[in-house]
Formats: structure tokens, C-alpha cells, sequence
């Protein structure tokens, strides 16, 4: 009996070796990934705690979450919400499962419905959180190099959301800080902190799984010999900040995959290790895709 648990027992660590290796591959996404044409148009993404990536998309499209496999490269689950998509712009989660979808997208800065919706896959419990800004009195402001009351980027941190504004192309190019209750209500958010990133504008964000890393995306449309687009994007990693002080960090900044002519990274989030992936939307010259590339050390 002694040898067949011994060999019982030697099958069994083998076996679990095996899983850990899967599992360990399993992280591994290949380095560029097209999505199908449902994400034509995403705009968020996140690796939850669980393992799960989902993703959305923006605004003029269908009140959805995708459940995406960038390993296998398939599309394994749509959830259709009984919820409006006004301008939905990215994507966080928490470590109870929860799911916050940040319906914020005010390119014209006259939006006063503002939310974020706190959806549970596993539950189907679905609320919201309805906020406006401290320093907005305009909707719009008069001078449109004011118009800093867009936002395409938050992060789940310590029970709060926090929230980075996307400034318009001719500003000083600031990005604000705030910061929400992760918990249904309606809020005045409040401003933390604000940083000038030059030339450049935030469309998503993402932390680390010990919140040790913010990392935020952005660009900056030119025009290439006066009528061919052509767009400049970075991640910007910030790290060695003291609690959620994000933007008082040391900053570090990585130049995004570059494409001839249009790119737009709309979406960032951590994958394993310091593998992060980003994700752009479709245009007239290439195909949604998620890509992979490394991160500051």
C-alpha cells in the first residue's frame, strides 16, 4: 500500500505541475491580438482580480460587456445591461468582483448627468454612482481651452475611484485628479491633485494588482505634411507615491507601438508580471487590436 500512495502521491504533484505550468503560460498573450468586430470601438478594458478580462465600448454602440480570452483569442461571453451607454470610456473593478463602468465620456463638456455604474457579473447587482465636478460652473465653459471636464480614465483604489481628466488638444494639457466613493450615491467629486503632461492627452488608466503602479495612456493628433493624421502616444507609469497621491510619483514615460499614420489607445490594464496590455480602436486604416508590451521596472 505504501508504494501506491507514494506513487499515488508522486502522480499527484506531477499533475499539479502541470497545472501550475498551464497556468503560468496561460499569462502569456501573444503580443498582438485583433479583436473581432463587436470591439470595433473599445474604449475600456480590465484583468480582474479573478483572472477575467472584460472590455467595452464607447458611445453609438450597444449597452454591453465582453468577456475576452487574449490567450485562446476568443470572445467568450456578451452581457447586454439594461442601462444607457451615453459615453461609455473605461473600465475598473474591485476586489469583491465588482465591475465599475465609467459612463464620464463630455467631449463637449456640457454633460450633467455624469455616472459610473457598479455592475457584480456573479450577482447581477447593478447600481450607480452620480457625481459632478467641484470646479465646473459652465456647461461648457466659455473659453473652449477650458474645456477640461472630459474623463476616459479611472482606477478602483482603497475603497474610491479616481478619476483622470482628458484636457482638450490646444491647453495647457492638464490632467485633474479626482476622486469618488466607490459606493452608490450622487457626489460633488473631489479634486486631488493635477499634473501638465505636455502634448499629450489621458484616455485610459490602470494599477498594478498591489497598487504599487498608475499607469495612464495618451496622445496627440498632428497632421502629418498638412492632411495625413498621425498620432504621438505614450503610457506614463507613476511609482514611489505615498497612498493615492498618483501624480506626486516618480513618472516614467514609454513610448506606445507605433502605427504609419493613426493609432488611438483607448484602454490600458495590467496583465501578469510587468506585462500590461493596450487596446485601439478601429479606423479606416487598421483593425481593433490588444497588444502587450512591458512596463517601467
Amino acid at each position: 500500500m505504501s508504494g501506491f500512495s507514494d506513487l499515488r502521491n508522486c502522480l499527484s504533484a506531477l499533475l499539479g505541475l502541470l497545472i501550475g505550468t498551464q497556468a503560468v503560460q496561460a499569462q502569456q498573450a501573444p503580443k498582438r491580438i485583433v479583436l473581432p468586430p463587436a470591439l470595433a470601438e473599445v474604449s475600456g478594458m480590465v484583468h480582474t482580480p479573478s483572472g477575467e478580462l472584460w472590455m467595452l465600448n464607447d458611445s453609438r454602440n450597444p449597452s454591453e460587456l465582453f468577456r475576452y480570452d487574449p490567450v485562446g483569442d476568443s470572445l467568450l461571453e456578451v452581457r447586454t445591461l439594461p442601462i444607457p451607454n451615453r459615453d461609455w470610456e473605461d473600465l475598473t473593478s474591485d476586489p469583491a468582483g465588482n465591475l465599475y463602468i465609467g459612463d464620464f465620456g463630455n467631449n463637449n463638456n456640457a454633460r450633467q448627468d455624469l455616472r459610473i455604474f457598479r455592475y457584480n457579473p456573479v450577482t447581477g447587482s447593478l447600481d450607480s454612482i452620480r457625481f459632478r465636478y467641484p470646479d465646473q460652473e459652465a456647461f461648457p465653459p466659455p473659453a473652449h481651452q477650458d474645456w477640461n471636464f472630459n474623463c476616459e480614465a479611472f482606477v478602483y483604489f482603497q475603497d474610491s475611484l479616481h478619476l483622470f481628466s482628458k484636457s482638450v488638444f490646444k491647453s495647457d494639457h492638464v490632467t485633474k485628479h479626482y476622486v469618488l466613493p466607490a459606493q452608490p450615491g450622487v457626489y460633488v467629486a473631489q479634486l486631488r491633485d493635477s499634473l501638465v503632461l505636455k502634448n499629450r492627452v489621458i484616455t485610459g488608466a490602470a494599477l498594478s494588482p498591489d497598487g504599487r503602479t498608475l499607469a495612464l495612456t495618451s496622445y496627440m493628433a498632428r497632421w502629418r505634411w498638412g492632411f495625413i493624421p498621425c498620432i504621438r502616444m505614450t503610457a506614463y507609469f507613476f511609482t514611489d507615491y505615498s497612498g493615492s497621491a498618483f501624480l506626486q510619483g516618480k513618472r516614467r514615460a514609454k513610448r506606445l507601438p507605433r502605427f504609419l499614420f493613426f493609432r488611438q489607445y483607448e484602454s490600458i490594464t495590467w496583465w501578469s508580471d510587468n506585462t500590461w496590455l493596450v487596446a485601439n480602436e478601429s479606423t479606416q486604416l487598421e483593425r481593433p487590436a490588444v497588444r502587450t508590451f512591458r512596463g517601467e521596472q
